[in-house]
């Protein structure tokens, strides 16, 4: 079975969007399917979309930080990686916060080194 295209999928889930059936879920695969594209800015828009409408999904907190991260945005993804955890663990959802927490913590160690001395 093969996939469709990405722009041809990005086309319906924008297609479900404009016909009034906003959610968190649509928002994050329409922030998943962007940043596949290459889309990373479009990406950003939707991912922190997903987390306003449903602020305790985790796995769009992931995706959103990784989407800031990507978009040169370190300060804010390092802070949207703390959201995350603070979100994930208080639903129980440990597994996204160990990754989300070894996120936080990469992105930290490249940023002290990159730091001016």
């Amino acid at each position: 079975m093969s996939q469709a295209p990405p722009g041809s999928r990005l086309d319906a889930l924008e297609k479900l969007l404009k016909h009034g059936q906003d959610s968190a879920l649509l928002r994050f695969g329409l922030g998943r399917a962007y940043l596949e594209a290459g889309r990373i800015q479009e990406a950003v828009v939707h991912l922190e979309a997903a987390v306003t409408l449903d602020p305790g999904y985790s796995a769009a907190w992931k995706q959103y930080a990784q989407a800031l991260v990507q978009s040169g945005q370190t300060e804010e993804a390092a802070a949207v990686y703390e959201r995350g955890i603070t979100t994930a663990e208080g639903r129980g959802d440990l597994q996204a916060a160990k990754e989300m927490a070894v996120f936080l913590k990469r992105l930290r160690r490249v940023a002290e080194k990159n730091a001016p001395t």
